[in-house]
């Protein structure tokens, strides 16, 4: 004897729709002042380090940090990947401070710098002396110095002065170099 599969009855008149889909947007949260906010995966300049919540204008967001990769979205995934992540930067932070710390060293016991430049009769350059000049002269001594590390009020314009040009290595760490500007005359450089 075979068993039947009947269903049971079904109410007449009475169909099963299926659940509607909700869509779910990914909705920033807003801070205090109305902006959005925002985890930073990496340091921002005049925003925060890695791993700050900030609240930035919403274009600013939207437009630059997001895109570029320097902060998402705060949800619990993207907080545990950057709790992993800061690890790393971490260590990469503290092998880059000891870098800089060791160069700082090298900076102070390397004494001064000569430079030479072209210079008029009463020791005034043609042109002048800044950072490109003193950050280009470092890294032929193998010393990697940026120009945006050399931090001089006004550039050098007069010869045979000595100069004491501060640095800013970064995190912190600054460090002082004396140049010597040698006046070369117009006369005796065409020879």
């Amino acid at each position: 004897m075979a068993k039947s599969t009947a269903k049971p009855a079904a109410k007449t008149g009475e169909r099963k729709l299926p659940k509607p889909k909700i869509k779910r947007r990914q909705q920033v949260i807003k801070g205090a002042h109305g902006g959005m906010q925002l985890v930073l995966v990496e340091d921002v300049a005049h925003l925060g380090k890695q791993g700050d919540l900030v609240e930035v204008k919403p274009g600013y967001g939207r437009n630059y940090l997001v895109p570029y990769g320097l902060a998402v979205v705060p949800d619990p995934h993207n907080l545990k990947r950057l709790e992993s992540y800061k690890i790393k930067v971490n260590k990469a932070r503290e092998a880059r401070i000891a870098d800089l710390k060791v160069l700082a060293e090298q900076l102070a016991r390397m004494g001064s710098f000569t430079i030479e430049a072209n210079a008029t009769d009463d020791d005034h350059l043609y042109g002048s002396i800044g950072a490109a000049e003193i950050s280009k002269l470092l890294k032929g001594k193998n010393l990697g110095i940026e120009a945006s590390m050399v931090k001089l009020e006004h550039p050098i314009k007069e010869a045979n002065t000595i100069s004491d040009v501060p640095l800013n290595l970064g995190y912190g760490i600054e460090s002082k170099i004396q140049l010597i500007v040698v006046g070369v005359k117009q006369g005796a450089a065409k020879k």
